[in-house]
């Protein structure tokens, strides 16, 4: 009778040793998606700022370069894919919606709110050039109009 009790308390620590474990790992892999998502956002924000590509482009090369991570490969994979069909909020909406990986439903809301962000520095990016041609323009005119006196 000792025998099968002591059998019965070392399962139920070899589970609950298991069990522990399990939900560890979870919280050891949402924290990895957490930094690779973290550098993979540099990355865009360090290509948008400096090199001008479109962002279909830009999610591709992350795509590749995330080598640690498949599930943020996969993430920025499918919002390339469709912003094929999609705009570029809708896109990126649906892909953080079907996006099946460690982080809680907090994260996936915070990682939505970049759509908001695309489609703001989307349209900053097409009008800051123009910005910058109108002053060139407006000094050259000065000038020109200076010299004619």
């Amino acid at each position: 009778m000792q025998f099968i009790k002591y059998c019965m308390l070392f399962f139920v620590f070899i589970t609950s040793a298991l069990i522990g474990k399990y939900i560890s790992q979870k919280y050891k892999y949402r924290l990895e998606e957490l930094e690779e998502m973290k550098n993979s956002l540099n990355i865009f924000k360090t290509k948008i700022k400096f090199t001008y590509e479109p962002i279909p482009e830009i999610f591709e090369e992350i795509s590749k370069n995330v080598n640690t991570n498949q599930n943020i490969s996969n993430l920025f994979r499918k919002a390339k894919e469709k912003m094929q069909n999609e705009t570029t909020t809708k896109a990126w909406e649906d892909a953080t919606n079907e996006f099946t990986g460690n982080l809680n439903n907090e994260d996936k809301q915070a990682i939505k709110t970049l759509s908001k962000l695309l489609r703001s520095n989307r349209h900053r990016r097409a009008t800051k050039p123009n910005r910058n041609h109108r002053k060139f323009f407006r000094r050259t005119n000065k000038t020109s109009t200076r010299r004619k006196k």
